[in-house]
């Protein structure tokens, strides 16, 4: 599990943070995705060196480019409606990375930040790059291209259901079960708006089929997800650590965060 999770940190850091800047709109994060390589290829190198001081070197590395984000996120402007829900989507892209690479310092340095073990401290960095950084930012860029309540509560419920996850490992399973529901709902919506109203507006075969298997991909990861935070709230049978990362990890990664970025910036440049 570990070589997998390391391949899906890598894809997060290398291709879906720094692509994922570029759709914000804002030129100033344009230039930092320019200089994020000197802050990403450091932290995935960490990844594949053993625990001790050279890993956690290079992950604090990472660890300062993603606290840069963090700063971008303080000083955005506050949007009135009807931008507030997109805006609190962005402003929870950008601040999540750093969640992540707190949590990849811990692991590297072998220690048990906060009292949770090293397992689930590697779990939380994909975690963070994907449900907190290219959902968050997808669940945004649906909002504002659609313009509809669905948009706004997708951009309002993924990161409070991405929080309250969070919240969940220092409360008990039952708060991670609702975290789980709150975040699943909104993906859900990002799905319904994507397949029905932002793959019409797909100019091309490839943009339209990108959209397509993002939409159907969450369907299917987020029933996974929920099925897993069910079982560990109420103990009855469900898939464990490694098939998740291996079934929900995976295809989240690929099937929606990698798809949805490439469509959005394939939606960004083809001329209408």
């Amino acid at each position: 599990m570990s070589v997998l999770v390391g391949l899906v940190v890598m894809l997060g850091m290398l291709v879906i943070v720094p692509a994922g800047l570029r759709l914000m709109d804002t030129a100033e994060l344009v230039r930092t995705a320019r200089l994020w390589p000197l802050f990403a290829v450091p932290g995935a190198m960490s990844l594949w060196l053993p625990r001790g001081a050279v890993a956690t070197a290079l992950a604090g590395w990472y660890a300062l480019g993603a606290a840069l984000l963090a700063l971008h996120a303080a000083r955005r402007p506050a949007r009135r409606y009807p931008g507030a829900a997109a805006e609190v989507a962005v402003t929870t892209a950008l601040v999540s990375p750093s969640v992540a690479a707190s949590a990849l310092v811990a692991e590297r340095w072998g220690h048990p930040l906060l009292g949770f073990d090293l397992g689930i401290l590697a779990l939380t960095v994909p975690h963070f790059h994907f449900a907190g950084f290219a959902a968050a930012l997808v669940a945004g860029l649906v909002c504002r291209a659609t313009d509809r309540p669905a948009g706004r509560f997708a951009a309002y419920s993924v990161p409070l259901g991405t929080l309250l996850v969070l919240l969940g490992y220092f409360l008990d399973d039952w708060a991670e079960l609702a975290g789980a529901l709150v975040l699943t709902a909104g993906m859900w919506a990002v799905a319904l708006l994507t397949w029905r109203d932002v793959r019409a507006g797909g100019r091309d075969r490839l943009t339209r089929g990108l959209l397509a298997v993002s939409a159907a991909v969450l369907v299917a990861t987020m029933l996974l997800a929920l099925s897993w935070a069910l079982g560990e709230a109420t103990g009855l049978p469900h898939p464990n650590l490694t098939w998740m990362a291996a079934t929900h990890g995976l295809g989240n990664a690929l099937g929606f965060a990698l798809c949805s970025v490439l469509a959005w910036r394939r939606l960004r440049e083809t001329p209408a």
